[in-house]
This record gives structure tokens, sequence and C-alpha cells, in this order.
């Protein structure tokens, strides 16, 4: 093998080698990230669709919402392991208690269910 081509081989070979190392550190990135799923129901327990679920991130002050499906599930992924998050659902002027996710807490699948069991309060 002449020169230029061994060195081609050797670029694409270092190229390879980055490129893969590069896909798992993003795919082990990605096995870190955090989901909270659950159900929101209402104060006998019955699930409730259309359920506004607002998950705060304490760190940015942002705040994503998902509305819960005909059987009352939610669910947010992706959710940095080390960032705390505030959580609550709202349906027609009931709200549930804000439960707080914890950095602190290890799991990768959190289950919250919301129950809407008093009043919004007024702005």
């Amino acid at each position: 093998m002449n020169g230029n081509r061994r060195f081609g081989c050797l670029m694409l070979l270092a190229a390879l080698i980055v490129c893969s190392s590069v896909s798992a550190q993003d795919k082990k990135h990605e096995t870190r990230l955090r989901a909270v799923h659950g159900t929101v129901v209402d104060k006998s327990e019955n699930p409730l669709s259309d359920g506004i679920v607002f998950l705060k991130n304490l760190r940015t002050k942002g705040v994503t919402t998902h509305i819960s499906d005909l059987d009352g599930n939610y669910r947010f992924s992706g959710l940095d392991p080390n960032t705390d998050y505030e959580i609550h659902a709202e349906k027609e002027g009931m709200t549930s208690i804000t439960k707080t996710i914890s950095s602190f807490d290890s799991r990768k699948n959190i289950v919250m269910n919301l129950k809407l069991d008093r009043k919004r309060p007024e702005k």
C-alpha cells in the first residue's frame, strides 16, 4: 500500500472510532435521562381525561404541559437527572397538590399520580 492510501485508511479508521465514541456517549447520556408518568384522578380516584399537567423545571423556571388521555394518563420523558422539578395537575377549577421531583431521587422511571382534590386559588 502506498503512503497516501495508508494515510487515508488511517484517517478513515480514526473518524470511525470518534463517531462510535460520540454515539456511545449520546446513548449513555440518553439512558441517564428520567421520565415521570402517572394518572390524573378526581377525589374518588376516578381517572380524568383532559387534565392539564404542569411540569416546572426549577433551574430554568420553564414550564411544560401535557393533557391527560382518555384514561387519565400523562407522561413526560427526557428529564435531566440533575434538575429538580415541580409537578401538578388542573382541570375545571380544581387542582392537585404540587409535588417535587428531586435530583436526589435516582429512579429513572418515576410514577406520580395526581389527585384533583382542592379548588384552584384565584389569581
